[in-house]
């Protein structure tokens, strides 16, 4: 964090220097044209920052190593985008289908590391108590998590500190549940293990993160750009998938509002397509608000207090329903 902060400013001067601002597009809120020319590409700072103090105190353990790799290789894929959009000066940047098949190379990666870990090819389903086994479908849905989180952050990026606060609660809510499943482990000797490490990498995205969001609070200074949003993403994908007993569905509680924020673009399409009419004023649901004349400071800590509770009763139904289904202690 006190990098993250220290350095910012003189980041922030060079992305200005090199006139990398961002492009703002026509249809969208009216307001957001002042925004044109914000320097992006902050997600560089968190990606770094995060880097650097996480190798400084890991011990490399794969699945902390696999959260890192989904981190930078989304982070790699936003900032190709962002580069594109630079470069032809417009808001469209890379295709979608070869962000879909870049993240389908990214999921390959992330299998082999599950196998490597021995992680069961299943789903737990709390309050039912389900076991629900997919074999082969499973790593279907790794590829399903990872896109879905990537994209649902990437739509929640267009308010100054949205997408920032709220990725930081998440991360938060990731590393409780890696610090507590450590201590409840019944480590011996409290032995440092792949828990452990994995509260440092999300420790150290949220310190990163937070100095950034000194200078991305409303009025931004800088904006994260996709090379941030894909980043938090594959972060958030990655902890749900290598928490030793999946999370993966507890990441719609955790992730809350990136669901809420890919349902309402869904629905607004569907709506349009199939009926010819609009549910929400403008899509993603925050525009919508926008649209209905909230302050984006209002909209922003509404949807940080929203995305809190949900985090809140993800991190509940963890503790009450996950610890009898993790593995015991491997120092793997």
């Amino acid at each position: 964090m006190i990098l993250s902060i220290v350095i910012g400013p003189k980041f922030i001067a060079f992305l200005r220097r090199n006139e990398f601002g961002q492009h703002i597009r026509e249809e969208g809120p009216e307001a957001h044209q002042l925004k044109q020319g914000t320097p992006t590409m902050g997600g560089l700072l968190i990606l770094v920052v995060a880097t650097v103090a996480f190798l400084a105190v890991s011990k490399y353990k794969v699945p902390a190593l696999t959260v890192l790799f989904v981190t930078l290789a989304c982070g790699a894929i936003g900032f190709l985008d962002d580069f594109i959009k630079l470069r032809h000066r417009r808001s469209l940047g890379l295709q979608g289908r070869w962000k879909l098949l870049l993240l389908a190379l990214i999921t390959v990666g992330v299998g082999f590391a599950a196998q490597h870990q021995h992680l069961p090819t299943s789903v737990f389903i709390p309050v039912v108590h389900w076991d629900l086994q997919l074999s082969y479908g499973w790593y279907v849905l790794l590829f399903l998590v990872i896109a879905g989180t990537v994209n649902g952050v990437n739509l929640t990026d267009g308010i100054d500190g949205m997408a920032a606060g709220t990725g930081i609660i998440a991360l938060i809510t990731f590393t409780a549940i890696s610090v507590v499943t450590y201590i409840r482990s019944g480590n011996p000797n409290h032995r440092f293990d792949s828990r452990l490490d994995l509260a440092i990498v999300g420790a150290a995205l949220i310190g990163a993160a937070i100095g950034f969001l000194w200078y991305n609070a409303f009025p931004a200074e800088v904006i994260m750009g996709d090379t941030g949003s894909m980043a938090f993403g594959g972060a958030l994908a990655g902890l749900a998938i290598m928490t030793r007993r999946h999370t993966e569905l507890l990441l719609l509680l955790i992730g809350g509002i990136f669901v809420i924020e890919a349902l309402s673009v869904m629905i607004q399409v569907f709506s349009f397509k199939v009926f010819g009419r609009r549910v929400f004023l403008m899509a993603p649901i925050h525009h919508h608000f926008e649209m209905k004349a909230w302050s984006e400071t209002k909209i922003t800590v509404r949807f940080w207090i929203i995305g809190g509770l949900l985090c809140a009763v993800g991190f509940a139904l963890f503790y009450r329903y996950y610890f009898g289904q993790l593995p015991r202690f491997s120092r793997s």
